[in-house]
């Protein structure tokens, strides 16, 4: 990843906390865990900043979008698998919703108005995505983008493409907690650091330990 990633596509034309509420959105019912699966960009920075919300147990870096053959972070790099940087989360419904987690999502962990990039690391492998694991996060997912659209809260038009979960496959073990474990990296000092932080101001009613809860 390159250190000058975070050159923005689009600006806010209004606070990340501003954002509207997802218009459709699933209810907790009475399921266990479920998960999502997300790609922005550099997989470290989307999972530090998701790793803070309350009611994630676990975030998971990885890759989705092409072969079991081709998950490997050299091949994935190089442009040409068809996987994207992504990161899948395990939640808890009934104390953040899937449409809760997409608002966090475009608003603080990536910008969805670049096109196969974000900022200098160019190429599908950083595309903004979304995963769904069923049709109903599907019908979320593309009423949200639409939402947001309309309500104009990016300068430029949302790219983030919905794409069919074939697999998820983890990436090897140097990539996972990669934020927390190295804070000093110039990547992450530069690039998910500042996006923590403008997360914790934005939306710290929503992280681990403002309800008593981890």
């Amino acid at each position: 990843m390159n250190a000058s990633c975070d050159l923005r596509g689009a600006s806010l034309t209004v606070p990340p906390d501003r954002f509207p509420d997802p218009s459709c959105d699933l209810a907790a019912g009475d399921a266990g865990p479920q998960t999502a699966v997300l790609a922005g960009g550099c997989f470290w920075c989307v999972e530090a900043v998701l790793r803070e919300l309350d009611g994630v147990f676990e975030v998971t870096s990885g890759y989705a979008g092409g072969r079991a053959e081709d998950a490997d972070y050299r091949t994935v790099c190089a442009g040409r698998s068809g996987h994207a940087e992504a990161v899948q989360v395990r939640f808890d419904p009934r104390r953040l919703s899937y449409g809760q987690l997409l608002k966090v999502f475009f608003a603080i962990a990536h910008d969805p108005t670049q096109r196969d990039r974000q900022g200098h690391d160019v190429g599908s492998q950083y595309r903004s995505a979304i995963f769904p694991g069923d049709n109903a996060q599907r019908k979320v997912a593309e009423a949200y983008i639409r939402q947001l659209d309309a309500a104009g809260v990016f300068t430029a038009p949302i790219v983030t493409v919905v794409e069919p979960l074939t697999a998820f496959y983890t990436a090897e073990p140097d990539h996972q907690d990669y934020a927390a474990r190295n804070p000093q990296q110039p990547y992450i000092a530069a690039i998910s650091t500042p996006k923590v932080e403008k997360l914790r101001e934005y939306f710290g009613e929503r992280l681990k330990g403002r309800h008593g809860r981890t």
